[in-house]
């Protein structure tokens, strides 16, 4: 391994060790796009742990259409290849639909402008990687912003705050700090618009902490 797991992570996983994993949950083994999954080379992704699961299993899910996302964990050695992030959100917009098009291209400029590669997930990703039918009118665009060390994240976030204001859709994701802790960016717009201070909800593979805002790297004054 080249790296710890994280959140968001995208495994292709044996098909060998698939089959045994999905059996743990017979309520699922039997729903044939699920029992076929890795067959078919789609990947599942790296969630945080649930209260009961054995810290040397990798937990993961799949999202199945109009069914939500179920869970179920791995042995680290079921993976094919290292794990990768997400692609960009530039390499899955093809899938998007065309009243998506202005938004997706906003919050591409925002990147650009901040040296940010906003990454999707959410139903673009998995309809870019399945091409099944994940997409709504109701889904909203989710977006991963991975950033690096020393970036204004608050002059980000009000940039997306900012391209929300005019899109037809919600835009949903989270802030990836470099250690690998996310935060929901609209938290952050929230309690930086409301006082400035306060706390904020952290999503880590080990579960979930509430941090002060102070406290997280790259918070300044907005641009």
């Amino acid at each position: 391994m080249s790296r710890p797991f994280r959140r968001h992570d995208l495994l292709h996983v044996v098909p060998d060790v698939w089959a045994p994993a999905l059996a743990c949950y017979p309520p699922l083994a039997d729903l044939p796009l699920l029992r076929n999954w890795a067959e078919r080379g789609w990947p599942v992704i790296v969630r945080r742990h649930g209260g009961a699961e054995e810290r040397h299993l990798v937990p993961v899910g799949v999202p199945l259409p109009g069914r939500g996302r179920v869970g179920l964990v791995i042995p680290p050695s079921g993976a094919a290849l290292p794990p990768s992030f997400p692609p960009s959100l530039r390499a899955t917009a093809g899938v998007a639909d065309r009243s998506w098009r202005a938004t997706i291209d906003a919050l591409l400029a925002v990147g650009v402008r901040s040296g940010v590669e906003p990454s999707a997930f959410g139903s673009l990703l998995w309809q870019h990687l399945t091409g099944l039918a994940y997409l709504s009118p109701h889904s909203d665009l989710d977006v991963l912003w991975p950033i690096r060390k020393g970036l204004d994240v608050l002059s980000l976030v009000f940039s997306i705050a900012a391209v929300q204001r005019n899109a037809p859709l919600r835009i949903d994701g989270e802030v990836i700090f470099p250690d690998g802790s996310a935060v929901n960016w609209r938290e952050l717009w929230n309690v930086r618009c409301a006082s400035g201070q306060g706390v904020v909800l952290a999503k880590t593979m080990e579960g979930v902490q509430l941090l002060d805002m102070a406290s997280l790297p790259g918070i300044g004054q907005p641009a």
